[in-house]
């Protein structure tokens, strides 16, 4: 089945970069989309970058210029780079993916989820 793990997560500085790293098992299908989400406390879950098997890159609007969305040549490691840390981006971040392509930023329509981590800005 199908298995999304998050790492990297952790405290950071106000003005710091972050790296997070989502492995990916148990996953086999051409076509793809692939993306990070996060949940503040109290707040809904929204999009943070996605990417999907088309070569669409999705960026959430607010976050343009500060993050960058990866994904290995094996396909199985999703990297989400994040600059110029600030105290709005602490939030529980999650690594999706979904065999259909072109998601974007929607986070119900992704079926695969990993359990989170959890990435605190002061």
């Amino acid at each position: 089945h199908v298995q999304l793990v998050e790492s990297g997560g952790g405290s950071f500085q106000a003005g710091g970069s972050l790296t997070l790293t989502c492995v990916i098992s148990g996953y086999n299908s051409d076509t793809f989309s692939m993306g990070w989400f996060r949940q503040g406390l109290g707040m809904q879950r929204e999009g943070v970058a996605a990417l999907d098997s088309d070569g669409t890159t999705s960026v959430a609007d607010s976050l343009r210029g500060r993050v960058t969305i990866s994904l290995s040549n094996t396909k199985d490691v999703l990297n989400l780079r994040m600059f110029f840390l600030e105290p709005e981006d602490t939030a529980m971040y999650y690594c999706a993916a979904d065999r259909r392509y072109t998601l974007g930023l929607t986070a119900r329509y992704y079926d695969y989820w990993g359990q989170g981590t959890q990435v605190t800005v002061s």
